[in-house]
């Protein structure tokens, strides 16, 4: 351990017993594609009495019609946000006929690119905009890539425990604001050098029906049963490249080495043309194929493991929200759906990423500068492919470094970040979690995506089967389970207000669509720094 990180842990247990630390605060946000008997993704309509996907808080879809996202309230505590997930599943599935959700991140039995349906948001401006910015994600990079679904979890820490960090760090020179923005990007910085134990962890995606390929098999996967393919040693294919891969947005070279460099990157992607894009068109005689020819359509196109997120206000892009106000929360992007887990996710996952987090916010994080990006892009890609390897070795500060001694000298680190937090915990919850999660570095095996693979080698069947007798099983529980009657009554008052909401605002249109989007970009394009004073 280094000097700074066991002095940056002493400086805090004393904070942290005096109550400055609080809980984290937590929020999840969970895909899962619907699903016909056979495995299929279904091409019936977003169910109506799940309310509108446009206006509802916590019930709408992602790429795909057929792709529902569940959003959680924030909660200081993990079962908080586990039981609201698990009230949204109970809550869809009385709703959802003979349709199951798909538990694991790759899809299920596919049909050719058109066989998943872009989500339709209705004819507002607003609505018509999310249905066009999926429309140029189709003709940029097809819709089997978008079928993927996962896992986000969104993390704050306590607003009180700024100030205390602030002061212990001897930092009281520049704004709050300021401070806060700069170390969530050190923590940023962090998680992006040592993502790849997440990826092993909890990758669970080493496995796919033959249907998602439009083409010949790449070298890495190999036959098994009649429809699979799998990687041997791969964790998480979802983060491969058949997955949110993307060539043109790799030249952008985002290492989060500060708010201004990470703002001024994105607004020069969403307001640079890029010649292939031009090329497919946008707007031909009226058929809207993409928003834009630029980089990126919207911010939101640019696929990281991780961002750093503020709440944005209905004028701004999320970019401006965080150069007027700075960094609120983190989004974690890199988790597959566990699909053991009914809701895809435990508590003993988010404690170990509250652990995580905190351990990448408190380790020295120095810049990264572009070698070091691409090294950490291979690190990645090779606990992607192989993470289950025993001889697997990582590049670490210039030298090889087996991926189980370098783990094992992390999680050495994570138990003091663990018992700093269980500090304000009646109970050793977080040394709890990292003590279930530790055995798994030994034992590849036991991982997700090691007993995944496990399971369908030892049952011969193939991966759209095996997969859907898990979601079989899901759905027959939720559909058993009773809900909270005060929740359930809250779901059908959202469901009836949202869809009130989306009609007030198609009734509210006055512009045309063309005029509606040059405002949009013009806005965009606004530089909103902070007041200076």
């Amino acid at each position: 351990m280094s000097e700074q990180f066991v002095n940056a842990i002493a400086r805090l247990r004393g904070a942290a017993r005096q109550g400055a630390m609080g809980r984290l605060r937590r929020g999840i946000e969970k895909e899962g594609l619907r699903v016909d008997a056979g495995g299929r993704i279904a091409q019936t309509p977003h169910p109506r009495a799940l309310g509108s996907k446009l206006t509802h808080p916590h019930i709408t879809t992602d790429y795909s019609e057929s792709l529902l996202e569940y959003i959680t309230p924030v909660y200081c505590r993990p079962e908080d946000a586990l039981s609201f997930l698990a009230d949204l599943h109970r809550f869809s599935y009385r709703h959802l006929g003979d349709e199951r959700i798909w538990p694991a991140s790759m899809p299920g039995r596919l049909d050719g690119n058109d066989s998943v349906p872009i989500a339709d948001y209705g004819p507002s401006n607003v609505g018509f905009m999310k249905h066009v910015y999926r429309k140029g994600l189709d003709v940029r990079y097809g819709r089997i890539m978008q079928s993927i679904a996962g896992v986000h979890y969104n993390v704050s820490l306590p607003e009180d425990f700024w100030p205390v960090l602030q002061e212990l760090e001897g930092a009281t020179d520049t704004s709050l604001t300021h401070y806060r923005s700069a170390r969530y990007f050190d923590m940023i910085r962090n998680f992006r050098r040592n993502s790849w134990l997440l990826l092993y962890l909890f990758g669970a995606s080493p496995a796919l029906d033959r249907s998602f390929l439009t083409g010949a098999a790449p070298n890495h996967l190999r036959a098994h049963a009649r429809h699979t393919l799998v990687s041997p040693y791969a964790t998480s294919l979802r983060m491969s490249d058949l997955g949110y891969q993307n060539k043109v947005q790799a030249q952008l070279k985002i290492c989060f080495n500060s708010l201004s460099n990470y703002v001024g990157t994105l607004r020069h992607a969403i307001t640079t043309p890029w010649p292939a894009y031009q090329r497919l068109g946008v707007n031909e005689g009226g058929d809207w194929r993409q928003l834009n020819a630029n980089i990126l359509q919207i911010e939101n196109e640019y696929y990281s493991d991780i961002r750093p997120k503020r709440v944005a206000r209905h004028d701004e892009t999320p970019s401006q929200a965080l150069e007027s106000r700075g960094v609120e929360y983190i989004e974690v992007r890199c988790l597959d759906l566990n699909p053991f887990l009914p809701l895809g996710i435990d508590a003993t996952q988010m404690r170990f990423l509250d652990i995580f987090l905190m351990w990448c916010l408190l380790a020295e994080s120095p810049w990264i500068p572009d070698e070091e990006c691409d090294r950490l892009d291979d690190n990645r890609r090779a606990v992607v492919e192989q993470g289950r390897k025993a001889s697997l070795a990582l590049a670490v500060d210039g030298q090889e470094q087996r991926l189980a001694d370098r783990a094992a000298a992390i999680f050495a680190e994570l138990r003091e970040v663990a018992e700093l937090l269980d500090i304000n915990e009646e109970s050793g919850v977080h040394v709890a979690a990292l003590s279930a999660l530790e055995p798994l570095l030994d034992n590849p095996e036991h991982t997700p995506s090691g007993r995944l693979l496990g399971e369908l080698e030892t049952s011969g069947s193939d991966f759209v089967e095996h997969v859907l007798g898990l979601a079989n099983a899901q759905a027959e529980q939720f559909r058993a389970e009773p809900m909270d009657p005060a929740r359930e009554a809250l779901f059908n008052e959202l469901s009836e207000t949202s869809r009130q909401q989306q009609a007030e605002i198609e009734a509210g249109e006055t512009r045309d669509f063309a005029a509606f989007l040059d405002s949009y970009f013009a806005r965009a394009r606004e530089a909103r720094p902070a007041p200076t004073s």
